[in-house]
């Protein structure tokens, strides 16, 4: 294994937060915020110090890289990231506790959108800065973006690519891998842009506007009110729920229409099967809190938000759905398990994902009931390898395994099965809020530490899709040279 490779990216890795650190420290000292600015000075000397040393010490001219490098270099990155990214908030004294402050930055790096904050109109802009920015870099992942603006290191850095990126299936849109990269940023950044000036239009601030871009964008959830998007207007409530579902899609399709390839796109099986379970969950929300609105409108408006946020694991909320009836919640449950499409920002299982499970499912069905038939199983009209099929199978068990895990291990904190079952559900599928004591209207802050710990560990999990964490902390990839 080449540890010299590995500790060399990391520490690029953390050189990269210094300078992203910079835009926070700019809105403090915009804000006039001197408290906040000495933190996040603090914190970059730390970040490029640490960054500095990881890439000396792992100078190195070979760069070979291969499967277990890449999960190995993504799963300490991310955690390095977090770590790191919690000490404005342990500094500026905001939020005191450290590992209350790793829960915020992991909750926004793998923008999942779960908080311990109690009081978030309290916060500066500084930190609300940083913790919302941590949203956007997460969303398309921070190696990515790396990949996105240094020369590749190694003709192998696909395996970043696919350890990072959500979904069963992660290739190159183009031959070069950094092209790729710089593609997915490059329509990242149009969407967050163009994100803004639709909410400056519907009054918001140019702050607010940014900081809910950036949740938006990364499928996070962070704000900067205790109502979410609850007291903004109709508008603006509209808009963003346009954008989560556009930020649920894959990102491949964007480039397909951007060359001109639009019936390419548009023939996307998964595209179909996510607009139509959106289609379908806000046409059955809408009916069944119509009781509860006072108007038609109304029930429409709050039914397409609340599922365009669970399903694309933003986690924004206009309305507290912890009060609203049996069959609504237990349809947004189901909904946050089912997640976004791959390729997306948006976390859960996947939409393709569920699509090849199902279509498995069928095709052995069918060999049962007609053993010397052969059939394939295909997905976007091609087919697909059994090694695919295979691994979207393990992933499945595992999935299951691992949440159930978590949920028994949660179990031991004084709360209710309905918030112990959502808690889990909310952080390990990186959504947010759930239900119970950790609705909408609530926060985590009421957990033990350990039970924090075992959350961040569970939202990164989720966020890395498990495997990557798995292999950098099994003893035998270290054993093995």
């Amino acid at each position: 294994m080449n540890r010299r490779m590995i500790l060399h990216t990391v520490g690029r890795l953390l050189q990269i937060e210094a300078i992203l650190l910079l835009l926070p420290l700019l809105t403090a000292l915009l804000y006039a915020e001197w408290n906040g600015a000495a933190a996040f000075l603090a914190t970059i000397a730390i970040a490029a110090g640490i960054g500095t040393l990881f890439t000396l010490i792992g100078k190195n001219r070979d760069r070979t890289m291969f499967a277990r490098e890449g999960f190995i270099i993504v799963a300490l990155a991310w955690i390095f990231m977090s770590a790191i990214g919690a000490l404005p908030f342990v500094f500026s004294r905001e939020i005191p506790s450290f590992i209350d402050a790793f829960f915020e930055t992991v909750s926004g790096f793998t923008t999942t959108g779960a908080s311990i904050l109690t009081d978030v109109e309290a916060m500066s802009h500084g930190l609300l800065f940083w913790r919302s920015f941590t949203h956007w870099v997460g969303g398309m992942g921070v190696l990515v973006f790396i990949m996105a603006i240094f020369p590749s290191e190694s003709g192998r850095s696909i395996h970043i690519m696919r350890a990072e990126m959500p979904g069963p299936i992660v290739g190159k849109i183009v031959p070069k891998l950094r092209d790729t990269a710089k593609i997915l940023y490059l329509m990242y950044v149009a969407m967050t842009a163009v994100l803004v000036v639709l909410l400056l239009f519907g009054g918001m601030s140019l702050f607010e506007s940014v900081i809910h871009a950036f949740g938006t964008a990364g499928t996070g959830g962070f704000g900067v009110r205790a109502d979410s998007i609850g007291s903004y207007s109709p508008y603006i409530q509209w808009v963003i729920t346009v954008f989560m579902l556009l930020f649920g899609i894959n990102f491949n399709l964007y480039y397909l229409i951007l060359i001109g390839r639009v019936r390419s796109a548009l023939k996307s099986s998964e595209l179909w099967c996510y607009l139509g379970i959106v289609g379908l969950s806000v046409t059955a929300v809408s009916f069944n809190i119509a009781s509860l609105c006072e108007t038609a409108a109304e029930s429409v408006r709050s039914a397409a938000f609340q599922v365009s946020s669970i399903i694309t694991t933003t986690g924004y909320a206009t309305a507290d759905f912890n009060a609203w009836p049996s069959f609504s919640k237990t349809l947004l449950v189901l909904l946050m398990f089912v997640g976004a499409c791959s390729g997306s920002t948006g976390g859960g299982l996947k939409i393709s994902r569920i699509m090849l499970l199902f279509k498995a499912i069928r095709r052995d069905v069918k060999r049962m009931l007609h053993p010397r038939s052969v059939s394939v199983v295909k997905l976007e009209g091609k087919a697909v390898d059994e090694s695919i099929i295979l691994g979207s199978t393990v992933y499945f068990a595992v999935y299951v395994v691992i949440f159930f895990v978590i949920l028994l291990l949660l179990s031991l904190e004084p709360f209710d099965f309905e918030s112990i079952f959502t808690a889990t559900a909310a952080c390990f599928n990186n959504i947010g809020p759930g239900l119970g004591a950790v609705g909408p209207t609530a926060s985590f802050a009421a957990f033990s530490a350990p039970a924090k710990l075992l959350l961040s560990a569970a939202m990164l999990l989720g966020r890395l899709e498990i495997f990557p964490l798995l292999v950098a902390f099994s003893p035998s990839t270290w054993t093995k040279k």
